[in-house]
C-alpha cells in the first residue's frame, strides 16, 4: 500500500513539474539561458577592469649597490621608495565614467534579457498555436473514426458502396500523418525552448493565448517608442562617451611622484623626500580626438535607434490593426456549427462521404487560417510589449 502511494505522488509530481505556463518558463530561461549569463559575467570583469584603472600605481622599490676599487664588499648604496599618482581631479573623473560604463552595459544586458525572453515566449506561443491545431486534427481523426465504424457498419450491410468506405479510411490516413507532422513540429519547438532555457528539458502546458494588454492602438505605439531598451542604451553610451570626453581633456594635467630616498656611503647614510613629476606634452595628443569621435558615433548610434524604435513600433501596430480586421471576418461560432449539421447530414444519409468531406475540408481550413492570423496577431502584441517582459 506505502509503495503504491509513493508511485502515485511520484506521478502526480512529475505531471505537476511538466505543467509550466509561460510566465514559468521565461522565468526559467532567465535563470538559465547561457548567453545570458555570459553577458552577466562579461560585465562582471568589464567592472573590475573599470576599477582597476583608476587606482594608485605600484609602489616602485629601487636599490642600488656601488663598488669601488680597493673597498671590501659595498661601497655605497641608494634606496629610492616612491609614488606615482594622478592629479586627485581626474580621478574623481574617472570614477564618473566607470560608473556611466556600467549603467550603459547594465542597459544593454537588459536588451539582451529582453531579446531572448521575447524569443522563448514566441516560442510558447507556437506551441499554445500546435495546441490549438492539435485539439482540432484530433477532432477531425474522432469524426473520421466515428464516421468509418457506421460505414463499416454500412457497408456490412449493403447501405455503403467500397469507394464510400475507402474514402473514409483515406480520410483517416491522412489525419495520421497530419498529427504525426504535428508532434514533430512541436518536438522541434520543444527543442529550440530547451535551448534557450540552457539545455535543460522545459515545455509549455499553456493552451490559451495570454490576455491581451489594456490600451488602443495608439498608446501602445507611445509605450513601445517610449521603453524601448535598445534607445535606452544607446542613451547610457552616450553619457559615458560624453564623460570620457571629459576625462580625456584632463590628460595634460602632470602626473605626480613623491617618494623617500636614502644614501649610503660607509658608515654613513643619508635620508631626502623624493617630488617630481611628469608633464604629457606629447601622450594625450589624439586622445581627445578619439574620445570625441566615439562621442559622435554614440550620438549617432542614439538617433538611429530612436528611428527605428519608431518604424518598427509604426509596422507593427499597422500590421496588428490589419490581422484584427482580418480575424474579425471569421465567424468561428458559425464555422463549428456548419461542422455540427454536416456531421449530423452524412450521419443521416442526407450527404455523400464525399460532399462532406469536401465541404469540411473548405471549413477546416478556414478554422485553421482563423488559427494562423490569430498566432501571428499575438506575436505582434508580444513584440509591441518586449519592453515589458
Amino acid at each position: 500500500m506505502r509503495k503504491a502511494t509513493l508511485a502515485a505522488l511520484i506521478v502526480i509530481s512529475a505531471a505537476t513539474a511538466r505543467a509550466q505556463t509561460m510566465g514559468d518558463v521565461l522565468r526559467s530561461v532567465e535563470s538559465n539561458n547561457m548567453e545570458l549569463k555570459a553577458l552577466q559575467k562579461g560585465n562582471e570583469a568589464a567592472d573590475l577592469e573599470t576599477r582597476s584603472e583608476n587606482t594608485l600605481e605600484a609602489l616602485s622599490v629601487e636599490y642600488s649597490p656601488f663598488f669601488d676599487k680597493g673597498v671590501k664588499g659595498v661601497a655605497s648604496s641608494e634606496m629610492v621608495v616612491s609614488q606615482g599618482f594622478d592629479f586627485p581631479t581626474l580621478y574623481g573623473a574617472r570614477k564618473k565614467e566607470g560608473r556611466l560604463q556600467r549603467e550603459a552595459r547594465d542597459t544593454e544586458y537588459m536588451a539582451a534579457r529582453r531579446d531572448v525572453l521575447l524569443e522563448a515566449k514566441n516560442v510558447c506561443l507556437d506551441l499554445i498555436h500546435m495546441n490549438k491545431q492539435k485539439a482540432v486534427l484530433e477532432e477531425r481523426r474522432l469524426n473520421a473514426d466515428r464516421l468509418l465504424a457506421r460505414f463499416q457498419e454500412k457497408y456490412d450491410g449493403g447501405e455503403a458502396t467500397a469507394l464510400e468506405l475507402n474514402k473514409v479510411k483515406m480520410e483517416r490516413m491522412n489525419l495520421e500523418a497530419e498529427l504525426a507532422q504535428a508532434r514533430t513540429d512541436r518536438a522541434t519547438a520543444l527543442q529550440r525552448l530547451r535551448a534557450l532555457n540552457g539545455g535543460l528539458q522545459i515545455e509549455c502546458t499553456d493552451t490559451v493565448y495570454p490576455p491581451l494588454p489594456a490600451g488602443d492602438d495608439g498608446e501602445m505605439y507611445d509605450r513601445a517608442v517610449s521603453s524601448d531598451l535598445t534607445v535606452r542604451a544607446a542613451k547610457a553610451a552616450v553619457r559615458a562617451a560624453e564623460q570620457g570626453v571629459k576625462v580625456s581633456r584632463q590628460g595634460w594635467i602632470p602626473k605626480l611622484e613623491v617618494g623617500y630616498r636614502r644614501n649610503t656611503e660607509g658608515p654613513d647614510a643619508v635620508h631626502g623626500f623624493l617630488v617630481g613629476g611628469s608633464i604629457p606634452l606629447f601622450a594625450n595628443k589624439n586622445k581627445v580626438k578619439s574620445a570625441k569621435a566615439r562621442h559622435a558615433e554614440a550620438q549617432l548610434q542614439q538617433a538611429e535607434a530612436g528611428i527605428k524604435a519608431e518604424n518598427d513600433a509604426r509596422a507593427l501596430v499597422e500590421e496588428m490593426r490589419l490581422l484584427r480586421d482580418a480575424a474579425k471576418t471569421f465567424d468561428v461560432p458559425l464555422m463549428r456549427q456548419t461542422l455540427a449539421l454536416l456531421d449530423k447530414a452524412v450521419s443521416d444519409g442526407e450527404m455523400s462521404v464525399t460532399d462532406f468531406y469536401t465541404e469540411a475540408d473548405y471549413v477546416y481550413r478556414n478554422l485553421l487560417a482563423y488559427m494562423a492570423i490569430e498566432r501571428k496577431y499575438h506575436g505582434i502584441v508580444a513584440d509591441l510589449c518586449k519592453n515589458d517582459l
